[in-house]
Formats: C-alpha cells, structure tokens, sequence
C-alpha cells in the first residue's frame, strides 16, 4: 500500500487518535493538523507529535490524500461539506450531522456531485468485537435475533447493532425514556477521581423493533465509558445460543452445549497494523468485555487504511448510508426521549430508496 496522507481538522480529544496514528504507523500514514489558533497547533503538535498549522494555505499545500474532519457535532456537516465542495474526499467522526436536513444535504453531495465522504465508526472493528463477529457469522448461534446492547451510545449503538442483527436498511419503532440517577465518580480523561464525588448521571434505556422482527434493547449512561465499578455489556442472542460479552454458548452437531471464550482478533489484512501495545492487551487478557483505547486506534487505522482502496475504487470502509442511518437513529432517540414509551416510527430516507 503507498503512504497515505490526511489533514487532520480539529484540535480535541477525538483528533488526536488521528495523530497518534499517523506518529505510531510512519510507513503507512503522513498527517498534517489544521487547527483554529496558534496555541492549539502548538498543543496538538506537543500531544502527538505531528505537525501542525493553522493556515489554510499550508494546509492546502500539504495535499492531502483525504481530509479527516473531528471538529464538534453541532458544526460536522458544515465543515464536511466544506472540504468536499474543495473536491477532497472526507473521513468524519461521528455524527455526520445533527438535524435530518443536514443528513440530506450529505446525501445529495454524495450523490449530485460525487462527494466521496465516510464516517470512521470504528466499534465494529474493534478486535474483540471482530472476533465475535466472527464467530456468530459462521451460524454458530444461528440467526441472530434479538441483542441487548449496554456498550457504547446513540449512533455508535445504531451501528453495533445493525452489525449484530443484520439489519441494514430496514425501519424499525423505537419506544423508550431517560432518567437520571445519583452515580460515583471514579475515572475520567485525566485520571482516576478518588475524593467521592457523586453526581447525577444521565442514562437512556429504548426498545427498538426491527421490521424484520428482530428487536434491540439499548441501555446506555455515559457513565459507562469512564469507571472501575460499573460494566458494560453485550448480549446476542439466535435460536441456537448466545453471545455475551466474552463468551458465544451453542451446541455442536450433537446437540451438546459448547461455550468459547472470545480473544481479541486481528483480522490479517491489518497485522502489520498490530504494536506492542496491542500484543500485551491480548497476552495479559481480561474475563470482562473492555474496549480499550488502544483497540479505538486500531479500529480507527484499519479504517484509514481502507481509505486506499476507497481513493482506488473500491468499496468504502463504512458506507455512507449506513452513517446517516446511524445519525437519524439519534435524532430518533432524541426524539423518544421526549415522549417516554410513546411510539417512534424511523422515518423514510433518500440515502434508502430502492432497498
């Protein structure tokens, strides 16, 4: 694969897993950061150790292979859109937008002029995840047909459990509603918090039916990304077993109950990808399913490694549709919130005509 080279526009913290990549893989990625001032260029540049600038013209001079936009949900679309219309191809954090006609207005770029622009939703593609999807593609738990999803939030979830299911394209009703609760705080991006402290935590518990039938429970608090003390949890269940959190339990050809531990895979296309860092998360494995942030990376890099190909031709590392139907799942929930157990029924989509 030649060198692939990205601008990186943004300066928080999702930004820089795009740095650390670029540093962490020299033979495979180049990257240059497009920042708002001076000062954060220069804290970007110290935090990972890749160059940083905050003209547009150095940027543009820098030309980029595709632009990585992790700037702020309420400004993604716009600044998305802004870098396409320049004619570059577009790798987005997550969400791509945050109304529905921002969602459209993507949409027809993609599809009126051409804009080639992904979503870097890396959950699926974090080895332990892999590793169990994997294993309940084969059938081993027969079709899936129902999952509880405790994981990770909003349209990251949509994405999960479209993985999990099966269930891409189709329409689905959502009812649900959000509590709030008194919670302890014990880790954060800084560090572990050991004075107490308890706050009030927001959690969201919805009920999704698929049109197909199959059905999802999605509960999920913040709280879950940053804790010692409370878990999260994933559980997918076929006619013939399950997979939960770890471990997938069937049967074999005689009907007797097998149960696997699930490690955490790298799938051969991305092995030279692996570090040391990743080698010792699998040799000093742990029982609880724990997604750590050397596997976000990972994920993340495997995604712009693709982006070769995608340049190339080829298929895209994450379909756009699929980003917008992860979007529009969270203006869903949004709007179930609102209206606890009140029916919310997806509305239809230009990016789905003709599924």
């Amino acid at each position: 694969m030649r060198k692939l080279s990205y601008l990186i526009v943004g300066s928080g913290h999702r930004s820089l897993f795009y740095g650390r990549i670029a540093a962490r893989y020299p033979s495979f990625f180049r990257a240059l950061f497009l920042t708002r001032s001076e000062e954060k260029a220069a804290f970007v540049q110290k935090s990972t150790g890749v160059p940083a600038t905050c003209s547009l013209d150095e940027a543009l001079a820098f030309s980029p292979d595709f632009v990585v936009v992790a700037v702020d949900r309420g400004h993604m679309a716009e600044v998305v859109l802004s870098w396409a219309e320049r004619g570059f191809p577009v790798a987005a954090e997550t969400p791509l937008g945050k109304t529905r006609e921002e969602l459209d207005l993507l949409w027809r770029a993609h599809t009126e002029k051409g804009a080639k622009i992904i979503s870097v939703e890396q959950y699926p593609r974090h080895p332990l995840i892999t590793a169990g999807l994997s294993l309940t593609r084969r059938g081993l738990i027969g079709e899936p047909q129902s999952a509880y999803l405790s994981l990770v939030h909003d349209y990251h979830a949509a994405a999960m459990l479209r993985a999990l299911l099966n269930v891409t394209g189709e329409s689905y009703v959502m009812r649900g509603e959000r509590t709030t609760a008194p919670a302890l705080e014990t880790d954060s991006r800084t560090g572990a918090i050991l004075d107490g402290q308890v706050t009030d935590r927001v959690r969201d518990v919805i009920h999704i039916t698929y049109s197909s039938g199959k059905w999802a429970l999605y509960d999920f608090s913040s709280l879950q990304y940053r804790t010692f003390i409370h878990g999260r949890h994933l559980v997918l269940r076929g006619e013939r077993g399950e997979w939960n959190d770890t471990q997938v339990c069937f049967t074999d050809s005689d009907h007797l109950p097998c149960r696997l531990q699930l490690m955490a895979e790298l799938p051969a296309r991305y092995r030279h990808l692996d570090t040391q860092t990743l080698r010792d998360l699998r040799k000093y494995w742990q029982p609880e399913l724990f997604l750590s942030n050397d596997h976000d990376e990972f994920a993340i890099a495997s995604m712009l490694y693709d982006m070769g190909d995608y340049l190339s031709g080829d298929q895209p590392p994450y379909p756009l549709a699929d980003a917008l139907d992860d979007a529009a799942f969270w203006l869903d929930v949004e709007q179930a919130v609102t209206t606890p157990w009140q029916p919310v029924q997806s509305q239809p989509a230009p990016w789905r005509q003709g599924d």
